[in-house]
């Protein structure tokens, strides 16, 4: 990927910003499980059984940031494909998306979702219109998801963002599809993925670098094919429990994520990525 450092104004700097708070003790098995539905559903389990809900105190004491130059090029890469990303959908939406950032962060963060670890992975809060993330997820994807690359990065990031959008459409709020909440939450995440692949197309095309815009590189498109098949539910179920449960899902089929992300970035269409329709 080819990306011009921006101003800055994507990101906010939340690592020396201390997060407060107390929740419910677990045993290991419930915080892995935890940990794996965070990472799969997007949302912020730990909140939903008390471990980080809105009634924990938290604490905003800022420290001073240790930073090195590796992490500094990170800060400015997130930075500059946030906005590009953001550009494009304020282009396709106009008046009505709203600019957002991601909230960059060490070990935990107090959003209004709730109390987050770095184990949670990334993550979007409706509730303050926010994407959450720790730089060290990247090293994850690769080592832990096998998902190397520069657009493997950002395919997560887009993939947040979309979110973002279906909360100004609101998609993120409709009913459960035929009454079944786990169904809804694959098609949210699928729509998610086609999202992303909306941007990706944009990214594409060339010339933009010249333009100070985030352009992809030959074999970049298969970077971040490779990472959503990485972190399909059957792979990820399979890896963890040896076992494929497909009425678990709350993300989709390797298959399926890898098959939305390219409807995006084959069409750039936002309109074809209904995934509610039967």
């Amino acid at each position: 990927m080819r990306w011009t450092p921006g101003s800055g104004s994507n990101v906010e700097d939340a690592r020396g910003r201390s997060a407060g708070g107390f929740g419910i003790p677990m045993g290991i098995g419930g915080v892995l499980v935890l940990l794996v539905g965070s990472w799969l559903t997007g949302v912020n389990l730990f909140s939903l059984v008390g471990m980080g809900g809105s009634s924990a105190p938290a604490t905003s004491e800022n420290r001073p940031v240790s930073s090195s130059p590796e992490e500094q090029q990170m800060m400015q890469f997130v930075d500059a494909v946030m906005g590009d990303i953001q550009n494009s959908w304020q282009q396709r939406l106009g008046a009505r998306y709203q600019q957002t950032k991601v909230v960059v962060f060490r070990d935990a963060v107090q959003s209004a979702c709730g109390l987050s670890e770095s184990a949670t992975g990334p993550f979007y809060c409706p509730g303050d219109s926010r994407v959450y993330l720790d730089l060290g997820f990247f090293d994850e994807l690769q080592r832990k998801f096998r998902a190397p690359g520069d657009f493997a990065q950002a395919y997560v990031i887009a993939h947040e963002v979309g979110h973002h959008v279906q909360n100004l459409t609101g998609t993120i709020d409709r009913e459960p599809f035929n009454g079944n909440a786990n169904e809804r939450s694959v098609r949210v995440e699928l729509q998610a993925d086609c999202y992303a692949g909306v941007w990706g197309h944009d990214a594409a095309q060339p010339g933009r670098a010249a333009n100070g815009r985030v352009e992809l590189d030959p074999g970049d498109v298969e970077e971040a094919l490779n990472a959503a098949a990485a972190i399909g539910d059957d792979r990820l179920q399979s890896q963890s429990t040896g076992r494929v449960m497909p009425d678990k899902f709350t993300h989709g089929s390797s298959a399926q994520r890898v098959a939305w992300f390219r409807r995006g970035m084959e069409t750039g269409d936002a309109g074809a990525c209904d995934t509610f329709k039967n």
